[in-house]
C-alpha cells in the first residue's frame, strides 16, 4: 500500500481524492466505532445486522479481521505499557507504531494465544471474515478499478489504507507518549489533541484507559469526538442501546487526588 502511494502525485484527480476522503470516513468508522468501542469494548448494542454492517468497514481497512484486532487489543488493555503489552513504547515508539506488525512471534509469546474472544468466535459471521478476510478488500480494489481505472486505486487503496493506518497507529504511538494524563491509570496513556482530531476521538486515550467501558471518549465539552456523536445519533433514533458512560464515582475513584 505505501508502495501503491508512491503513484498519487502522477495520478491525481478530483474524484479519486473524495473516493479516498469517504473511505477515510467509513472504513475509519468501520475500526474506530465497530472494531474498537463496539466489539473490543461492548461499550453499546447495536442490532446484528448494523453491527456486521460497521464492522465489514472495519475489515475494508485493512487492519485485519475482528478476531484477531480485538483480540490484539483486548491484550493491549490487560497487559498495557508491561512486558506483554503487543504495542508499548517502553520498546520504542516506532515499535508501538508499526513494528510489532512485523515481529508476530514475539507478539504471541508474550500475549500467549488468542482466549479472550470467544464472544466473537462463537458466532460464523466473524468466523467467515476470519477465514476469507484478504478477499474483501481485494474485491473493494477491484471495484475501484472498474469504476475509475488506477487514480481509484491508487487513492482508494493506497493512499487511503496508509492514511488510516497511521493514524490509527498513532494511537498506539503518539497517545502514550504525548498529551497529558487526567486520569491516574497507572500506565503511560495521554490525551492528545491532534491524534483525537485525526482519529475520531480516539486521540482522549487517557479518558479511554481510565473508562474502557465508555462509548465517550472526549469526556469534556471541548473534546472532540467524531466516533462518540455517531454513537450519540444512533442511540437517539434508537438502534444504540445500553450506551454505557462512566459514573461520576468511578471519576472520583480515578482521579489524582485520590
Amino acid at each position: 500500500m505505501h508502495l501503491l502511494s508512491l503513484c498519487a502525485p502522477f495520478y491525481f484527480n478530483w474524484p479519486a481524492f473524495w473516493l479516498a476522503a469517504g473511505l477515510y470516513l467509513v472504513t475509519g468508522l468501520g475500526i474506530t466505532l465497530s472494531f474498537h468501542r463496539n466489539l473490543s469494548h461492548r461499550s453499546f448494542k447495536l442490532p446484528k445486522w448494523l453491527e456486521y454492517l460497521f464492522a465489514y468497514c472495519g475489515v475494508q481497512a485493512l487492519q485485519g479481521n475482528p478476531i484477531d484486532w480485538v483480540s490484539t487489543h483486548r491484550y493491549h488493555h490487560q497487559f498495557c505499557d508491561s512486558e506483554r503489552d503487543p504495542h508499548s513504547p517502553i520498546e520504542g515508539f516506532w515499535f508501538s507504531h508499526m513494528y510489532w506488525l512485523f515481529d508476530t512471534s514475539t507478539v504471541i509469546e508474550k500475549r500467549g494465544d488468542s482466549t479472550n474472544v470467544g464472544d466473537l468466535e462463537k458466532q460464523p459471521f466473524y468466523r467467515f471474515l476470519q477465514s476469507t478476510y484478504i478477499l474483501h478488500p481485494i474485491a473493494l480494489g477491484a471495484l475501484l478499478y472498474a469504476l475509475g481505472g488506477f487514480p481509484f486505486l491508487v487513492w482508494g487503496m493506497g493512499v487511503r489504507t496508509i492514511w488510516v493506518y497511521h493514524i490509527t497507529w498513532l494511537v498506539n504511538s503518539a497517545s502514550h507518549v504525548w498529551g497529558r494524563q487526567a486520569w491516574n491509570t497507572g500506565d503511560l496513556s495521554k490525551n492528545n489533541w491532534w491524534v483525537a482530531l485525526l482519529a475520531f476521538g480516539e486521540g482522549w486515550h487517557n479518558n479511554h484507559h481510565a473508562f474502557e467501558y465508555s462509548a465517550r471518549h472526549g469526556l469534556e465539552w471541548w473534546q472532540l469526538d467524531l466516533t462518540w456523536y455517531v454513537i450519540k445519533f444512533l442511540q437517539v433514533v434508537g438502534v444504540a442501546t445500553e450506551v454505557k458512560l462512566p459514573s461520576q464515582l468511578h471519576k472520583q475513584k480515578m482521579a489524582f487526588n485520590n
